[in-house]
């Protein structure tokens, strides 16, 4: 069975952050979810530079053409649907509930189980740092000063406040998120998806931080170009952890996060910041390949060498891990990067990282085994409401090694 995703709530209100995470949240754990954004389809049919009296109740043109953006939207996503997904998170302010019984009559017709998501804020402080922070980069404003855009942009919430319903009980089930998750209220939530939802939402915040990932500084093994173990730093790896030491002094981070591995204790360990030490952050396990090198797998046990190289996403070691077993166990440590509000530097390894990265920089599931993340490299993680920047650091010494 299919499920509309209906956000509501003013503007400014981090609706469209928290539908993007949604949608890849549910997406990374196998349930194929999109997001449709009525702006978008408004800024296609009717330009991007609308002044603020388009949105107005009592501007005719404007709820036409409004209208018009929110069928477009709702016939692809329809179409969508019938051709295999799963969950689509319907993105607009849905401010009125004309509007919203109109999406549930016509979802209702398709036999679409729907739920309602809205986002309060009562805390002027969110409103005004979600404003500056994603709403006047949209590409609503770009041709405009910062100074007419948040003119502009107020008029806008004026407009939609002047005629705001917000959701009351009734038999469709709805999540309120008042103040960035302060509190988190459920109307007749149950089934696997939508406790999903339920559990995310509680974690995330709407004022993403940044998240710095390095791997650990080179290992023994990784010199013999053996997998998994717990073996100590090389002298290059040593030699990294001075260099990571020296570049992380002055970068705002307040907390470390590490495995419970030597490598990157080690590597951790001249940062001067406290040190969280996560099992879940441990390399994939190898199995019955622990601490053999790519050759001696080969050899020894060449149906595992041939699997893996074939499916290295769902190829799992024997008495080990796979990439999607990696994906799972992980799943705890990203959702409390979603709900960090203060930046962290996580050193991890190959395989962690790969997931790690993959999910906020949203690439599919078969990708991930495959993503570049090279020894003696710092990687900073920007995530923001309509994506995720990063920049990368190359430290002193920088090597590549066979992933």
């Amino acid at each position: 069975m299919s499920l509309v995703l209906i956000m509501v709530g003013l503007p400014a209100r981090g609706k469209t952050y928290t539908a993007r995470r949604i949608a890849r949240h549910l997406d990374w754990l196998g349930h194929r979810s999109k997001v449709f954004n009525v702006g978008n389809y408004r800024r296609q049919q009717s330009g991007a530079d609308v002044p603020h009296h388009f949105f107005s109740p009592n501007n005719e043109a404007g709820l036409k053409a409004r209208h018009q953006a929110a069928n477009s939207a709702l016939g692809d996503m329809l179409t969508w649907l019938k051709q295999g997904g799963e969950v689509a998170v319907f993105d607009a302010t849905n401010s009125t509930l004309a509007r919203r019984n109109w999406l549930l009559e016509q979802l209702q017709k398709h036999r679409i189980d729907t739920a309602f998501i809205e986002s309060i804020c009562e805390d002027e402080s969110i409103i005004d740092a979600n404003i500056t922070q994603s709403k006047l980069t949209s590409p609503d404003y770009v041709h405009a000063s910062k100074e007419e855009a948040l003119t502009d942009f107020k008029a806008r919430i004026a407009h939609y406040l002047s005629s705001y319903e917000p959701l009351t009980d009734g038999p469709t089930p709805w999540i309120k998120i008042i103040d960035a998750g302060r509190k988190v209220i459920l109307h007749r939530i149950s089934g696997p998806i939508l406790i999903k939802v339920a559990h995310l939402v509680t974690q995330l915040n709407l004022m993403p931080t940044t998240i710095w990932l390095t791997r650990h500084g080179q290992s023994i093994y990784n010199t013999q170009n053996r997998v998994g173990g717990d073996s100590n730093l090389s002298p290059n790896g040593r030699f990294y952890a001075n260099s990571l030491s020296d570049f992380m002094q002055d970068v705002d981070v307040e907390e470390v996060w590490t495995s419970t591995l030597t490598r990157t204790i080690q590597t951790a360990s001249r940062l001067g910041r406290p040190i969280q030490r996560w099992k879940i952050l441990d390399e994939i396990q190898a199995g019955l390949c622990d601490g053999l090198t790519y050759e001696e797998i080969s050899q020894q046990y060449p149906m595992v060498f041939e699997g893996r190289s074939t499916d290295k996403l769902r190829y799992r070691y024997p008495q080990g891990e796979s990439y999607e077993d990696v994906i799972r166990r992980v799943e705890p440590i990203i959702l409390a990067l979603e709900h960090r509000s203060t930046p962290v530097l996580v050193v991890a390894h190959q395989a962690i990282l790969r997931v790690i990265y993959g999910y906020f920089m949203n690439k599919s599931k078969e990708e991930v085994p495959r993503l570049s993340i090279p020894l003696h490299t710092v990687i900073r993680l920007n995530p923001s409401t309509y994506g995720c920047s990063e920049l990368r650091f190359s430290l002193p010494p920088h090597l590549e090694m066979t992933p």
